[in-house]
């Protein structure tokens, strides 16, 4: 395989696909790339591709052959963290699905409006500028799922901070470290919840017929991280394309009524960790995508960002728009891997963002947006910080 392309893509800016990554999806939809790790690998780029490869069975989250699999910076963390969920899907999905289920979300609807009210009150009593990251993007998700999950409330701050050394994509030793932390206290408290078991998705996973221990600790572990780090990423972006996109926030203000579409096409316009490629996927098989071959065993990278600002699907594909339709939106995935936990994100995100533009109707970034700074240090991305005033 000859590379023609070196990740990571130059970012110029950070609401913005890399300048490099639409260059190449105007050639194809699959390109052969370096990634950071320095092993060879395929990028897919084009959405139709992207979509029918991700519920591809010829495709695998993990290599046959691990010893001599290609790497990507965050294939080794996603291995361990759902290897378990990985060896038996189907299983795993059915045990999960009803803990998302529309009235539980609804039900846990009200205690989100409740935190986002108590978080937004505390700003307005805070002195302007004030990172809006830390006074809600960073606590609204960790408050919410010790109330769902039955977390306790003092241990907030250790599985934070536990999760956020687990993505580190930089650090291979934190992450490994955040990642045995993480599951050594999802054990600790699986075993509490077989004791004292609570009205909280833990306990209803320990009490569900046939799942192991180990299995429910690495659900609780899964969880704690899909249903934190990534919506801490999504709220924080999502909040800036509102500021810097004043018609926008005024139309949500105007009509409430558009706030789940909205957040549908903020989550196609946000930006994971530009320095991943994608999705990693392994081919259990040789293929065949838009006349290239792939080999058996080769690293396939299968890029969210760019097949949500494929042009073929989505017109002005970088404009913010909040009236456009989104179905082909591949956020959450496609298919048998569609995100399980895709109704707790998406319940968030519309109390966080609906809440910040009616209470702060003025608010806007405190700096240029060109001043901003992308995470490229953890695999869910997001901002470093977003200073705003009001």
């Amino acid at each position: 395989m000859n590379t023609t392309a070196q990740l990571p893509f130059e970012q110029t800016h950070l609401l913005h696909v890399a300048p490099r990554l639409r260059t190449l999806q105007s050639q194809g939809t699959i390109h052969p790339v370096r990634t950071v790790d320095g092993d060879e690998a395929w990028l897919v780029t084009g959405h139709a591709d992207v979509r029918q490869l991700l519920d591809d069975d010829r495709l695998s989250r993990s290599n046959p052959d691990p010893e001599s699999a290609a790497r990507d910076s965050g294939s080794v963390f996603l291995a361990s963290l759902l290897g378990g969920f990985a060896t038996d899907h189907a299983r795993m999905r059915e045990v999960l699905e009803p803990h998302f289920a529309p009235e539980r979300m609804v039900a846990l609807r009200n205690h989100v409006e409740t935190l986002t009210d108590q978080l937004l009150d505390e700003l307005a009593g805070q002195t302007s500028p004030a990172d809006l990251r830390q006074a809600l993007a960073l606590p609204l998700p960790i408050l919410v799922m010790c109330e769902w999950l039955g977390v306790p409330h003092e241990d907030k701050d250790r599985f934070s901070q536990w999760t956020q050394d687990a993505a580190n994509v930089q650090d291979r030793a934190r992450s490994q470290q955040g990642l045995g932390e993480l599951f050594g206290y999802c054990q600790k408290l699986v075993a509490d919840k077989r004791q004292n078991p609570g009205d909280d998705a833990i306990s209803r996973l320990c009490a569900t017929e046939g799942l192991k221990d180990n299995e429910v600790v690495g659900l609780t572990a899964l969880l704690l991280f899909g249903g934190f780090e990534t919506t801490v990423a999504r709220i924080g972006t999502g909040a800036l394309l509102l500021l810097v996109n004043p018609d926008e926030r005024q139309a949500l203000l105007d009509d409430p009524s558009l706030i789940p579409g909205a957040v549908e096409e903020i989550l196609r316009m946000s930006m994971p960790n530009p320095h991943n490629g994608g999705m990693p996927r392994y081919a259990l098989t040789d293929l065949e995508i838009d006349g290239t071959t792939v080999r058996a065993g080769d690293l396939l990278l299968l890029n969210i960002i760019a097949a949500n600002h494929d042009e073929t699907v989505f017109a002005d594909p970088e404009r913010v728009d909040v009236t456009r339709h989104t179905g082909g939106s591949l956020t959450f995935g496609h298919g048998a891997h569609y995100c399980v936990g895709a109704p707790l994100a998406r319940m968030q995100l519309q109390v966080a963002l609906a809440r910040l533009v009616t209470r702060f109707p003025t608010m806007r970034p405190a700096v240029d947006v060109e001043d901003l700074k992308l995470r490229h240090d953890t695999l869910t991305g997001g901002l470093v910080e977003l200073p705003v005033t009001w």
